[in-house]
């Protein structure tokens, strides 16, 4: 492909020799829970075909992860959804018993889950500690044996057993999912 995101495409079973400290932290906590994970290191993903470009190399789907609000800013929400699946907010906001949402601004994203437009990921729960932010998944990602997400930052992507995702991350960082269907 031309234009790769990828200058290297070698698929590594552990952390970069360097990274952030919010990417250190995500790596300790897995390595800490004994979560397996693959990881793949490339340019920021700004479009689908770098997205497809990832999940190929990486052998599994790079989930959306979508960062909402309500209407006031008081109540967020980090939903979990298939990459391929399309958002349509209407189906949420009755779930969840909420007015419709929206996306979120950057700037509470960062201060909610240390995370990026681009980056969102379950793991930026981990930074969450007033736990200000509901997690909502999608029920189709139970089916998934692999989830796809970013270590807190959009230059990587990895690779991690669902089950450990839900059995062992989620619980560690005191969260509840909601689970619905999209």
């Amino acid at each position: 492909m031309e234009n790769s995101v990828f200058g290297d495409k070698t698929v590594y079973k552990t952390r970069p020799d360097s990274c952030s400290e919010k990417e250190k932290i995500c790596y300790d906590t897995l390595e800490g829970l004994a979560i397996e994970y693959e990881r793949v290191s490339h340019a920021h993903i700004g479009t689908i075909e770098g997205l497809i470009e990832v999940t190929k190399v990486l052998g599994a789907s790079i989930h959306k992860n979508l960062f909402l609000c309500n209407a006031q800013k008081t109540d967020f929400y980090l939903v979990i959804m298939p990459g391929e699946k399309p958002f349509k907010t209407k189906l949420l906001s009755p779930q969840l018993n909420c007015s419709r949402l929206s996306f979120a601004p950057p700037e509470y994203m960062e201060e909610l889950i240390c995370c990026t437009p681009g980056s969102a990921s379950v793991l930026g729960l981990l930074f969450d500690k007033g736990l200000k932010v509901r997690l909502v998944i999608d029920k189709d990602i139970l089916g998934y044996e692999y989830f796809g997400c970013h270590p807190c930052d959009n230059s990587a992507s990895l690779k991690i057993k669902t089950a450990d995702i839900i059995e062992k991350l989620i619980p560690s960082v005191d969260h509840t999912p909601t689970y619905v269907e999209l």
